[in-house]
């Protein structure tokens, strides 16, 4: 199976098993409380260690980089937890159970001048983590008003799931693939908005770009990048790393700003930006290792067909 079959597939199942496990916990903490819902995630994990090979054999190649040394059957459980847990935690987010978390924010340096200054910001996340805490640090962080950009087929999954949590509680989303995608884009930057998306997977055939990811080449995609460089907007790299328990640390970091990039030296800041977020992952994955939550062969070359090639935006 070739690199663009294999992300065809993780684009499909991905997502498909993200669902249940999330309607599961729902009904379970829902109904239960979140001690005993807690309990039944260690039945989730062990789950994934015993049933799921690919994703075990996923998690084990990504932990064996990370922590320098082969990974083991309790690394292994450990991930998978933290994951399950994450999952779990989203649904009492989405509820505006906030009173239950903990939530270090370090970084508003970098986000509340942005933010004030009102002429709109991308968040760059990623797969590291919860980005979903972000709902919980709103009050804390004035004018922290966030528009999700996703993949059409995910966004009408997601609000559907988180409808049924809480009827208030549906994401502000833009579906990519539309005619009126970048519009709406540029419709809430121009209204003083964050425009959330995750720059760490791909959702097909695009451009990708190769990078350093914990010592070896991997692939990132590159069309969240040149987004922000068509807007000529500033980008903060946002990650909600779990400590475990209901403990959660927030980290916003400078990642780029393309407000006044030329437009011949567009593609150079972009490529920058790409080698920029590759860093902030390897600092953060290295210092919450079993927070990166990408279980499939990650660490791929790009095909000659997808390679990012240079071009500039009209």
């Amino acid at each position: 199976m070739n690199t663009v079959q294999k992300k065809a597939v993780w684009l499909q199942s991905s997502e498909r098993s993200n669902m249940p496990m999330l309607r599961l916990m729902s009904w379970i903490s829902l109904r239960l409380g979140r001690r005993i819902a807690r309990s039944v995630l260690h039945l989730v994990a062990l789950y994934f260690v015993l049933f799921s090979p690919s994703s075990r054999n996923a998690s084990r190649d990504y932990l064996t980089r990370v922590l320098g040394r082969p990974a083991g059957w309790r690394d292994l459980y450990r991930h998978f937890f933290s994951f399950a847990a994450t999952i779990h935690d989203r649904i009492y987010l989405v509820d505006r159970r906030y009173d239950l978390f903990d939530i270090d924010i370090q970084g508003l340096e970098h986000i509340n001048p942005l933010i004030e200054a009102g002429g709109g910001v991308f968040l760059m996340g990623a797969h590291l983590g919860s980005f979903e805490v972000i709902r919980a640090i709103g009050r804390q962080v004035p004018g922290l008003h966030v528009a999700m950009v996703m993949h059409e087929d995910n966004a009408q999954k997601i609000n559907k799931m988180l409808a049924a949590i809480n009827s208030e509680a549906a994401l502000d989303v833009i579906p990519l693939g539309r005619i009126d995608s970048m519009l709406r884009v540029q419709d809430k930057l121009d209204a003083g908005m964050l425009v959330g998306m995750l720059g760490d997977r791909t959702l097909g055939d695009e451009p990708m770009m190769p990078v350093d990811l914990l010592g070896a080449p991997a692939a990132m995609p590159v069309g969240p990048f040149r987004m922000a460089a068509l807007m000529r907007r500033p980008v903060v790299f946002m990650v909600g790393l779990y400590l475990g328990g209901n403990r959660y640390r927030v980290h916003f970091e400078t990642l780029a700003d393309f407000t006044d990039v030329p437009r011949g030296q567009r593609e150079a800041a972009v490529k920058q930006a790409i080698e920029r977020y590759a860093g902030l992952l390897n600092h953060y994955c290295l210092d919450a290792p079993y927070n990166w939550f990408n279980f499939f062969d990650y660490w791929q070359s790009v095909p000659t067909s997808l390679s990012a090639q240079p071009h500039e935006h009209r």
